[in-house]
């Protein structure tokens, strides 16, 4: 993974990575005796630096070490996602899905945790997956559009085309859906070559 430019503003570090418009945030943590505090979301200050969503959903979910979910994105009502996590650590993934885009069907990856206090923004076109590295993990994400049941689409989480490095897991170097948890739903979605044909 490559960061490029780096921009302060507020309370947040915001890093560009290799695919534009997706971004690393790192926040000042104030710690004291007592623990910690931070800003996780300030408009003003993601706005400055081109981050100008509505969210207007907040979801949050539980995992156990070797859940893998995804790669997931909605088909008529795109969501961009500020994600996080509040409990463990995970490997975060956003797939580029977006036509005309010079990095279309690339990936871009980082490690989120309740440790490092990251932030993963993906804007709208892009596929979305974890997997949950820690034995428990507490994932938390803000959208920009509600779910709408019908409209999600998939995409192969081991797709060959798109080549995501996952993290080793239970000391494999190579995952596989043996040493994966997966939905029935996510061990089915279809190749990057199913949905949009071609070669990338």
């Amino acid at each position: 993974m490559i960061e490029l430019n780096r921009i302060e503003s507020g309370n947040f570090v915001f890093s560009d990575t290799s695919i534009a418009g997706v971004k690393i945030i790192d926040s000042k943590c104030y710690e004291d005796q007592r623990g910690f505090f931070m800003e996780t979301y300030k408009k003003k200050d993601f706005a400055a630096v081109g981050i100008d969503c509505e969210f207007v959903q907040d979801n949050q979910s539980s995992s156990v070490k070797g859940v893998l979910r995804g790669l997931h994105f909605q088909i008529n009502h795109p969501q961009a996602k500020l994600v996080r996590v509040i409990r463990g650590e995970v490997f975060d993934v956003a797939v580029d899905l977006r036509p005309g885009s010079s990095t279309f069907g690339k990936w871009e990856g980082t490690v989120l945790s309740a440790d490092n206090h990251r932030q993963f923004f993906i804007p709208r076109g892009f596929a979305h997956g974890f997997l949950a590295l820690s034995s428990e993990v507490e994932f938390a994400y803000k959208c920009d559009d509600v779910y709408h049941p019908g409209d999600e689409g998939g995409l192969m989480w081991n797709d060959p085309d798109i080549g995501i490095a996952w993290p080793p897991l239970h000391g494999k170097e190579f995952l596989d859906e043996k040493t994966l948890i997966l939905s029935e739903k996510d061990r089915s979605n279809p190749s990057f070559r199913q949905i949009f044909g071609g070669n990338l």
